[in-house]
């Protein structure tokens, strides 16, 4: 789309900057085209989700590549300091645009606060920082992906033949907006199940940074205090894989269904083995294109297109958004994500999972 964009050398720009100015195309006929803008990308670690450093690094780049946009990613791993040193290298690095994955609210506003007083626009991307006021926001419709957990989790439960099913609730982290609009999703089809009788409301809890170690310390203690937990609502396969391992000692596994989220191959490895009843699918792609598209507009002087505004509760302001749709996966489609690209076949299939793909319909 815009494939125009090249890269000068440092000599040449400062040569050819100076005559165009002047008027003068020198010798050649005409000055080379300036370069537009560079990009920096601040991912927040490699811990919780395998996907930051296996998908979107990877889309992210090659969306920037493709359009002769220079780009700088790079990972915080988790580490507040070191998120906003990034950012501040960055920006006097020469960074025109920052696309963010907050760390926590507080973090990511200090960061767009410090940008924007540069002349320096910001895209959230995929988690919305609270107060922050960046330009745009790009994410999936998280409210339904909570939405397709809890519904999920019921159609397992019904499956199963529960009986007033105890449900623990293994949420993520609470400085996460994410985690609370995925909750909010999944308590809109629990609730009224609680509330009915239907479903008894086990422990409920968040797990810090999205940890998978402390999840499964956290679940561990649920299980102790209520040893017929029935069903449980993890917020993403990484908290689902830690429920799932302490199942495992209990020999509950496959038993008990265990929700995820990301679609990662750990996550739909646990489902073609029968340990988890379904994750939710993110087509990581076309949300690193639709925020590298934005980031190149903003770098290039152009705006961008949204199709949705979110709504900042903490200044009460919409931000332009793109919002994507999120799928529910099960066992009988997961090959609906190698189809996409997203996780190939050798990933997925290896050893004992090989005859499991042949049996779940994955080519």
């Amino acid at each position: 789309m815009r494939k125009g964009i090249l890269t000068l050398g440092a000599t040449t720009l400062l040569l050819t900057g100076t005559l165009a100015a002047c008027g003068d195309e020198g010798e050649s006929g005409g000055s080379a085209p300036e370069k537009k803008g560079r990009i920096g990308v601040i991912l927040p670690d490699s811990k919780s989700s395998a996907r930051w450093e296996n998908a979107d690094r990877k889309y992210l780049k090659e969306a920037f590549d493709a359009a002769g946009i220079e780009s700088d990613i790079q990972n915080a791993q988790g580490d507040k300091s070191a998120f906003q040193t990034i950012a501040d290298q960055m920006i006097t690095n020469g960074a025109t645009v920052l696309l963010i994955v907050n760390l926590d609210s507080g973090t990511g506003k200090a960061v767009i606060a410090k940008a924007q007083s540069q002349g320096v626009p910001v895209i959230d991307y995929d988690r919305l920082t609270l107060g922050g006021g960046a330009q745009y926001y790009v994410s999936f419709d998280n409210t339904k992906v909570g939405t397709l957990q809890g519904e999920g989790l019921v159609k397992c439960l019904t499956d199963k033949g529960a009986e007033k099913p105890i449900v623990a609730e293994l949420n993520g982290s609470p400085t996460d907006n994410n985690a609370t609009l995925f909750k909010a999703g999944y308590d809109g089809v629990l609730q009224p199940k609680y509330d009915s009788g239907e479903y008894v409301k086990g422990p409920d809890q968040s797990v810090p940074d999205w940890d998978n170690t402390k999840a499964g310390t956290i679940f561990e203690q649920m299980l102790t205090s209520e040893p017929k937990i029935a069903g449980v609502l993890a917020a993403n396969d990484g908290l689902g894989n830690a429920a799932i391992a302490v199942l495992k000692k209990q020999k509950l596994n496959g038993q008990v269904p265990v929700t995820g989220q990301d679609a990662t191959v750990q996550g739909l490895q646990n489902i073609l083995a029968g340990d988890q009843c379904m994750t939710v699918y993110k087509a990581i792609k076309k949300e690193a294109d639709a925020a590298a598209e934005l980031a190149i507009a903003l770098a290039t002087g152009e705006k961008g297109a949204t199709n949705s505004t979110v709504k900042d509760p903490e200044t009460g302001k919409d931000v332009p958004s793109v919002l994507l749709e999120p799928q529910a996966i099960f066992k009988e489609n997961v090959k609906d994500v190698v189809t996409d690209g997203y996780v190939t076949k050798e990933e997925l299939c290896t050893g004992e999972f090989a005859e499991k793909c042949t049996e779940a319909g994955v080519q």
